[in-house]
Formats: structure tokens, C-alpha cells, sequence
């Protein structure tokens, strides 16, 4: 059986970061060389407006309100009795305005995926509280299984050498509506590509399972792309001619200014001017912090890879440029907001094709047979700001907030390149161009088109969070260029849009501070593509107004990559228009060969002409774009979910949802046709199904979903258990009726004997039996005719259960009682 969830974790701890690439499937050409016009250079970035690091009295001021708003609107917090916020982030407008970011506690322990957002108007009043959960995190906190069991599962996660394995804690896990208890061990070790690892598991309480497993070393290259890209690897150098009092000579960005410590006669990489950050040489070694480089000259490297300082350089220099442009651009003091530098390590291990951010440092390979150091400025920056998006959002590797995170890391090592504004590494849009990493003078991803490199996608589709999170990255960066830059050819590639639009940039400067209010003031640590254009837009609207051009523009990138949904902040700026809003007409029903016609109703704040799509809509039924009048002759039978786009010349689009039911032709007697189970899908939690604990499970909990993202899992414990999901229903009177449901066993069970059983009835009737016998691959289509029960309301219900040993899961979902 696989683990019974796999889920996203919120640790008060540093998050780690993630490595930087993923291999193309197939070479990509390299765009265009940039052309003069995107701004670059300190000079061309503006001071933040707000900071995410205020004065202490501020800061303590902001979390009092926060506090007493959370304590007077539990209900908004979905908290009660047992749980506990802790303050962990405050982000302070110019006006005035604040919002305090809170780790959750229930009962003393952590609730990862708890967190929440509560966002103050100037003065200190609650403006509203954005919670990461749906429903009150509780569970019972007495674990099936002991300490011993779960570090024993722990350890096996390792795959290499195990040096230490932590003392479990117990904690909660929660995604959205689900909870469950889970032991939290830390496993040390050495994975078997050398790379260090200090992984979080988490084991299921009451069934054993992992639930997710999150390392705080992630390298830049995965351990099969180490092994394929050391065998094409090749070196390149440069240098340049300035020359400073303390230099580097370095292998990608030429000589540059070193800020260096001097005792007596000795200089040393040691940055007093950026928090005392410091460059070490491990000269091929795996562990301690290796050797601080130093010499009596104050000159380091000589350009290329023959002296070992040369790397070294590279690496200092891109720390320090980095902690400058958040300092700077972001009054973020320090990658983690303590005015600390961070330390880096050069030259480890021998011929290691990989670097990587363990949540303090950074260590850098020196690639295929040593020739080629993996210390690139953007590296540098891309690796580090996992540090600051860790520290803001505590966001993991996995689903879509896997892609935020990388995402999120190309952008900022991106804008550490513009900041730097270097003559030899000039700034661009693509990542780790110099390093040559395919050995054949490609960059290992392009923003302004992803899909370069073989594998990132640029736009969104439904399966995003399935990819490597260095893929599913791709329509973030995607985004984050057309919002820059715009679509077309400016100089540093073409980028194309996804629903053939035109965006016009609003330049680096606009473009950084947006996504970057978006991560410190709404992003929650579950964040998806859905939920960071809401909080994009929510940025845009604290920083430049509502629906103004940079609204607008945020908006229309997100559309231009497939990302799309309602206005969260509805308004006008000027004579600029809004978005659509677009009237719900309601739930439909028709009949097979009757015509239809059905008026959509859609207004614009600006008197904008709307085009009209629509998605979903029965079979013979159209939209006419220009009217929005639906008309047509139902050809099938059946129900569907409608969703109408109303779209404005701005590229402003509002939408709406509704049921449309087709009956057969023939009229008969039924006169309520249609799905009489509300909730068939599980997506909306248990309500108003009656479950036992733990029944309505989330995808990557170890099964998954038949269509949405939730479902019930019965059993699957390995011991005696019995899990039940019940829901009344009534059947009209003078009507067919038809249950129907996807259903998926699978079982650690053997042989033809039936030990664990599934029960399907209507009130006291047996409907259907099911057992391990039964299990199969996938969900299959499951039909019971339920005619006999026209008139009656009685309880559909779903019964698991299992013996005293070997799990059986029974899955369901997509469950349906249809009418007619």
C-alpha cells in the first residue's frame, strides 16, 4: 500500500531550499544575447514601502492587535479550545496597515499547515484573518503507535548513511479540511550521491505510514542528473579588469570588488560589511566548515579554475550582492532579517556535479572531473533566497508549493543578477547560463519560455503539481517575465502567452516588489498557483490601487499563463476598468431535443466591451461570444458543471459557476430529476455526510482522488477498525433513480479469503458486498438501481471493516444519486 498522505509541512524551523535545475529532455537553443532597455544596477530599484522587518516596538504593537483580533474571531481562525498561535512574521505598510504571520498549536503541538495571516488597517483594527485551513485542526493525541515504531520506519527513509536518528515529537498535520496525528523524526545522514541530509518524516500516529518526508539539504542538481551531466560538462572562464583593494579574480564575473577582513599582514574572506559572511575551501572534503580562504595580498583568484581562489571569489562576490539587494531593495537586513551573512562553502567533495542550500549555507561542487564550480552569481542568488521565501512563507518541495518555491528562487536570483548589473555575467532571463551545465552553451531554464528547456510547461494545467518542482516552476517564471517584461521579443527571447494576448511590462522594479508583498504579507505555506494570483492581486492593490495598470497587468499575466479566477479585490482606479462581473443564472435543467436559450448577464466597471466563453456546457449547446446568449438542442442526457467567462478589452475576465441537468426525452412523471447527494465528491469535507475519523482524506495522502482533489478513504489500518460515511437522501416520487460511485480497493491481504469488507446500503438494505478479494487498479464505475425507493428518504452509507491484521483500503468517490 503506499503512505497514506503525502502532505505539505509547516515547521517552525528553517525550511530548506531546494536545488536549482532539472535537465532538459532535449537541448534548447539559447535566445538572443539581451539588448540595452530593461533597466539593471542598484540605481534602477527602488526602496521597498513597506518592510517585513520593523522596529521592535512596531513589531510588538502589530502582534498585540493581531492577538487580540485573533482571540475575539476564533470562529474566522477556525481555532477553539487547545489551540495556540505563535507569532512568527510581521509585515508593516507605510500607512500603517500590518499583517502578522502565526504558527499554530494544538494542545502543545505543532499544526503543520496551521498557519495564518492576520491582516490589520492602519490604527490596528482586523481588516480580515487568511487562514491555511478550512475547518478546526483536532484530533485525538494519543498516538496507535509507539516512538520506537516510528523511528524505526524513519530510518529506512534514508537512502545512503544513516549518522543519527532523532527522538520522535509528536505533532498534527493539516491540509485544508483533513487532520491527522503524526510522529515528527529527524534522520542524518549522507545520501548516496555524498550529498548531506538532515530529513523530517512524518509517520502516521495510528497507522504506521509516511505521511510526508521533508529534507532541510536540497541540492541543485538530483542525483541522476549529477550522473548524467558529469559526463558532458564542460569549463569555461572569464575575467575582466577592475581592480579594487581587496579583488577577486573570479571564473564567471571577472574581477570584481571583494569586501574582505584584514589582521596585520593577512586578508581573509570574511565580509565584515555583510554580516560577517565568510568563504571557506573544503579542498574536496564532505564535512566541517573547511578553511576561510586568506593571503597577504587582498587579490584572490587569477580567473580561472587552476587557483582554487578563483571559485572562492565568485562565491563571496554573489553572497555579498545578494545580501545587498535585499538589504537594499527590501530593507531585509540579512537573508534571514537578523543582519547576519551566511557562510559558503567552495570546492566540496571531489568532482561533485551539485550545490546546495541546507537552510545556513551554501556549498558549492566543482563539477564534472573539478573543471567547472557551480558558484554563478544566480546560482548564488536563486540558492539564498530559498533562505528568505523559508523564513517568510516556510514553504516545502512538494505539489504545487514546490513550484512556488523554485519559482520563487529563479525570480529573486534573477533580480540579484539585475542588482548586480555585471559586465561579464550580464543580466538576463535565463538560469545558470555560464555554468554550462548541458555542455552545450544552453542555460538550464529560460523564464521567458519554460518549455525550452524540454520539460517546464508554460502555462498552468490541473496536473502542475504531479511535476519535479523545478518544472513545475514554469508557469511561475513564465508569469513573472510577461509582468516584467511583456510578451514578445524585447531582447532577451521571445515569450510567447498561452491565450495568444499581449502583455506590456511594468519593468523589474514593479514586477519584484509585487511578488515579493505577495510573499510576505498573504502566502500561506500550502500556497498553489491559484492562491498565489489571488495574493499577487492583493500586493498589486496594497501597492499601486485596484484595478490600476499594475493590477491590471498582474491579472493579465496570470492569464496569459492559464491562471484565472474571480476578482479578490473589486474596484475601479480611474477610468481604468475593473474586472467583469458576471450574474449566475442559477442552476439549469433542459430536456434531450428541446431547444434552450439562456441569457448571460455580465456587467464592466469600466462600460468595456465583453467578449463571452464558456466551458463545461452541455453537448449541442454553444455561447455566442459576442452576446453571451447560450442557445442550442441538448443532445445527451446528463449533468455538468458551466462556467461562463465574461472577458473586457483590458483582459480583465470574471466568471460563474452553475449546474446544468439534461433529462431524457419523453417527459415521465419525475418532477425533480437530477443528483440527490450533496457533497458526492468529498470536496467540500464531510459535510453533510456523517463520518468516522479520518474518512475524507486529500490527494498525496498516499491514494488519491477519481476527479477533484478529495475523496473517503475506509480503513486501511492493519487493525481491527471499522469506518463508516452516511448521508440521508431523498428519492422523489415518480422517478428512476440510479447510485453511482468510483470505488478503489487495494490490500496488503493474499488468497481468496474475504477477512475485510465493504458494505454499500440504502437504509436497512444491502445494496453491495466488497472485500480484499475485490481489490483492484484504479477506480472502477460502480451502478445500483435504487428506483424501488421512489418517495422515501432513506441513508445511503458506506461500512468498512478490517481484522486484526493486514490493511485493506476501500476508496470512494464521485458518489451520485440520479433522478429522472
Amino acid at each position: 500500500m503506499t503512505p497514506r498522505r503525502i502532505v505539505t509541512v509547516s515547521s517552525a524551523a528553517v525550511i530548506a531550499a531546494a536545488g536549482l535545475v532539472a535537465l532538459p529532455a532535449a537541448a534548447a537553443q539559447a535566445g538572443p544575447k539581451p539588448k540595452p532597455g530593461m533597466p539593471a544596477g542598484p540605481s534602477s530599484f527602488t526602496k521597498d514601502d513597506f518592510t517585513a522587518t520593523p522596529a521592535p516596538a512596531t513589531r510588538k504593537a502589530a502582534i498585540k492587535n493581531a492577538e487580540k483580533a485573533l482571540a475575539s474571531h476564533a470562529s474566522q481562525a477556525h481555532a477553539k479550545a487547545g489551540h495556540a498561535f505563535v507569532p512568527r512574521t510581521v509585515v508593516v505598510d507605510k500607512n500603517g496597515a500590518a499583517d502578522v504571520r502565526f504558527d499554530r498549536t494544538y494542545k502543545g503541538l505543532p499544526v503543520y499547515g496551521g498557519d495564518l495571516i492576520v491582516h490589520l488597517k492602519p490604527g490596528g483594527s482586523l481588516k480580515e484573518i487568511n487562514t491555511n485551513t478550512r475547518e478546526t485542526p483536532t484530533v485525538p493525541t494519543a498516538p496507535y503507535i509507539s516512538a520506537t515504531t516510528a523511528q524505526s520506519v524513519s530510518r529506512g527513509q534514508v537512502h545512503g548513511k544513516v549518522n543519527s536518528v532523532d527522538k520522535p515529537h509528536l505533532a498534527v498535520w493539516n491540509i485544508g479540511r483533513s487532520s491527522q496525528l503524526v510522529w515528527e523524526t529527524v534522520v542524518r545522514g549522507v545520501r548516496t550521491d555524498r550529498t548531506p541530509t538532515v530529513l523530517h518524516v512524518l509517520v502516521d500516529a495510528r497507522k504506521g505510514k509516511v505521511v510526508t518526508k521533508r529534507d532541510e539539504v536540497d541540492s541543485f542538481l538530483t542525483t541522476a542528473q549529477a550522473a548524467k551531466l558529469a559526463k558532458t560538462q564542460k569549463a569555461k572562464a572569464a575575467n575582466g579588469n577592475i581592480l579594487t583593494a581587496g579583488t577577486g579574480n573570479t571564473i564567471y564575473s571577472g574581477s570584481v570588488s571583494l569586501d574582505l577582513t584584514q589582521s596585520g599582514s593577512t586578508w581573509s574572506m570574511k565580509d565584515p560589511s555583510h554580516g560577517n559572511g565568510y568563504t571557506t575551501n573544503m579542498n574536496h572534503g564532505t564535512s566541517g566548515t573547511g578553511t576561510t580562504f586568506s593571503n597577504s595580498s587582498g587579490t584572490f583568484g587569477n580567473g580561472t579554475n587552476s587557483d582554487a581562489a578563483s571559485a572562492g571569489a565568485d562565491a563571496h562576490y554573489g553572497a555579498a550582492e545578494t545580501f545587498d539587494y535585499y538589504k537594499n531593495v527590501h530593507g531585509r537586513n540579512g537573508i534571514f532579517g537578523d543582519g547576519n551573512g551566511v557562510p559558503s562553502r567552495t570546492h566540496y567533495d571531489n568532482a561533485y556535479v551539485n550545490a546546495f542550500w541546507d537552510g545556513t549555507q551554501m556549498t558549492y561542487g566543482d563539477g564534472a572531473n573539478n573543471a567547472k564550480p557551480l558558484v554563478e552569481i544566480d546560482v548564488a542568488g536563486h540558492e539564498m533566497s530559498h533562505g528568505v521565501s523559508g523564513a517568510l512563507t516556510n514553504w516545502d518541495e512538494t505539489g504545487e508549493t514546490g513550484g512556488m518555491n523554485e519559482g520563487t528562487s529563479d525570480i529573486f536570483g534573477t533580480m540579484v543578477e539585475f542588482y548586480a548589473n555585471n559586465p561579464v555575467d550580464r543580466p538576463d532571463y535565463t538560469m545558470g547560463e555560464l555554468i554550462d551545465i548541458n555542455g552545450d552553451g544552453t542555460p538550464l531554464r529560460y523564464m521567458y519560455n519554460p518549455s525550452l528547456d524540454g520539460q517546464s510547461p508554460n502555462c498552468y494545467t490541473s496536473s502542475n503539481g504531479s511535476l519535479d518542482p523545478h518544472y513545475s516552476l514554469g508557469p511561475l517564471t513564465h508569469w513573472f517575465f510577461l509582468l516584467a517584461v511583456g510578451s514578445g521579443d524585447h531582447g532577451y527571447g521571445n515569450s510567447p502567452t498561452c491565450d495568444n494576448s499581449t502583455v506590456t511590462g511594468l519593468g523589474n522594479n514593479k514586477a519584484e516588489k509585487i511578488w515579493y508583498k505577495a510573499l510576505a504579507s498573504y502566502a500561506n505555506s500550502s500556497e498553489n498557483y491559484s492562491q498565489a494570483r489571488i495574493d499577487s492581486l492583493k500586493a498589486a492593490a496594497d501597492l499601486y490601487g485596484t484595478h490600476c495598470t499594475e493590477y491590471n497587468t498582474v491579472n493579465s499575466a496570470w492569464a496569459a499563463v492559464s491562471v484565472t479566477g474571480t476578482d479578490p479585490v473589486p474596484g475601479t482606479c480611474g477610468s481604468q476598468p475593473g474586472s467583469p462581473q458576471v450574474t449566475n443564472p442559477g442552476n439549469q435543467t433542459g430536456t434531450v431535443g428541446t431547444a434552450a436559450s439562456l441569457q448571460i448577464s455580465a456587467s464592466d466597471p469600466g462600460g468595456s466591451t465583453l467578449t463571452y466563453s464558456a466551458a463545461g456546457l452541455p453537448a449541442g449547446l454553444s455561447i455566442n461570444a459576442s452576446s453571451g446568449l447560450i442557445s442550442g438542442t441538448p443532445t445527451t442526457q446528463g449533468s455538468s458543471s458551466v462556467t461562463v467567462t465574461a472577458k473586457n478589452t483590458a483582459g480583465n475576465t470574471g466568471t460563474t459557476t452553475f449546474t446544468w441537468t439534461i433529462n431524457p426525452a419523453g417527459g415521465g412523471t419525475c418532477a425533480s430529476p437530477g443528483n440527490k447527494v450533496t457533497n458526492g465528491g468529498f470536496e467540500s469535507g464531510t459535510t453533510p455526510w456523517t463520518t468516522t475519523s479520518g474518512v475524507v482524506s486529500a490527494n498525496g495522502s498516499g491514494e488519491s482522488a477519481n476527479t477533484g482533489t478529495h475523496f473517503a478513504w475506509l480503513d486501511g489500518y492493519g487493525t481491527t477498525h471499522t469506518d463508516s460515511a452516511t448521508q440521508s437522501v431523498t428519492i422523489p416520487a415518480g422517478c428512476k433513480a440510479s447510485l453511482t460511485y468510483y470505488l478503489h480497493i487495494d490490500t496488503s491481504e493474499s488468497g481468496s479469503t474475504a477477512y475485510d469488507k465493504l458494505t454499500v446500503k440504502a437504509g436497512s438494505t444491502t445494496l453491495k458486498t466488497y472485500s480484499n478479494t475485490n481489490a483492484n487498479t484504479g477506480y472502477s464505475l460502480q451502478t445500483v438501481d435504487l428506483s424501488s425507493f421512489a418517495g422515501q428518504t432513506v441513508t445511503l452509507s458506506f461500512s468498512g471493516t478490517e481484522d486484526a491484521s493486514l490493511q485493506t483500503s476501500f476508496v470512494v468517490d464521485d458518489v451520485a444519486v440520479n433522478a429522472s
